[in-house]
């Protein structure tokens, strides 16, 4: 079974890297907008998610995570700020990494993954 992620970026550039990056392992579905993502995430089953919050407010972030509360949600963003990557994870993200560090969100998705498959 191929292994899907679903990324949420409206910066096509950075969408662009980021599937990029993950394609070589995992079948990517992007979308830029937030009623496409859960279209996306209904239809694919996807193994991660990973969502830009500079995009998506921190209220959309843990209402997905209580919606999936299995799914891993890796967010990103472009901007170095601690008090928002703390609080993105207490809204359920299960990782925040800098939008342009892609080797570092494809890290904590395939991370993200191999911890769900081992707590199934």
């Amino acid at each position: 079974m191929v292994q899907s992620v679903v990324v949420l970026e409206k910066d096509p550039r950075v969408a662009l890297l980021l599937a990029g990056s993950l394609r070589p392992r995992f079948n990517v579905h992007v979308t830029d907008s937030h009623e496409e993502l859960r279209d996306k995430l209904a239809k694919n089953s996807p193994q991660a998610v990973v969502v830009s919050i500079e995009h998506w407010r921190l209220k959309d972030v843990e209402n997905l995570h209580q919606e999936f509360p299995a799914l891993p949600i890796v967010c990103t963003h472009r901007v170095p700020d601690e008090e928002m990557w703390m609080a993105a994870l207490e809204a359920g993200a299960s990782d925040v990494c800098p939008a342009d560090d892609t080797e570092n969100v494809v890290t904590s998705v395939l991370r993200s993954v191999a911890s769900r498959g081992a707590a199934a």
